[in-house]
């Protein structure tokens, strides 16, 4: 199922039975708290039901041309948002050295190299680096979610960011927290903004003290 047209205006999570008023940028609990680093975040569609298996396929079976499928769908929101998305460079969000040697490939690779090559924009995949692997538990609670990538990431050494505007490309966005944190290391180096851009997102709640809507 494609998200809905009414969306939290930051960090894109579908906001069901809103009325939107004209000229009104609506934002969920989270980011009335003002929770992430990240500038916006967007979403092809909502992980449920056939998009979640196509996720596992990319994730785990190196299954290239739904990548490139999915970049597609990718490159027409960025091209329909106009300016709200635009950006310099693309970086997917990285796995740890750990993981991608274990799986021989970065699924968010396989969306961000060729979504940069419609978007005629750089890819820079060693851009960043994720410095502390995920834990070995298969299921995560929101806080140990947040935890585990709290200062995980890092802007590999002698990278250019300064004033660059990143789009950061990864396949689900759950909680929001892998995106932030990967956003708070570019920032940290100087970028101007990122948009994170994902395949699929969780509906869920992201946060365990947040109210609901």
């Amino acid at each position: 199922m494609r998200i809905p047209s009414i969306v939290c205006e930051v960090c894109g999570r579908p906001l069901p039975g809103l009325v939107k008023k004209e000229g009104e940028s609506p934002l969920c609990p989270a980011c009335q708290q003002k929770i992430y680093t990240f500038d916006r975040a967007r979403s092809f569609a909502v992980y449920a039901d056939a998009v979640v298996r196509a996720i596992l396929l990319l994730k785990f079976e190196q299954i290239e041309p739904l990548g490139v499928w999915f970049s597609e769908r990718l490159a027409e929101m960025v091209n329909a948002d106009g300016d709200r998305l635009s950006a310099d460079v693309v970086v997917p969000v990285p796995l740890h050295r750990e993981r991608e040697k274990e799986r021989g490939y970065n699924q968010a690779a396989l969306l961000s190299k060729p979504l940069a090559k419609k978007l005629r924009l750089p890819h820079k995949a060693v851009l960043l680096m994720r410095t502390r692997a995920r834990p070995d538990k298969q299921v995560l609670s929101l806080e140990e979610h947040w935890e585990s990538v709290r200062g995980a990431f890092a802007t590999r050494p002698g990278s250019q960011v300064d004033n660059l505007r990143v789009l950061l490309v990864d396949d689900v966005l759950t909680t929001g927290a892998t995106l932030d944190a990967c956003a708070r290391a570019l920032r940290e180096a100087g970028a101007k903004s990122v948009i994170g851009l994902t395949v699929a997102r969780a509906v869920r709640n992201p946060l365990p003290d947040a109210r609901e809507w």
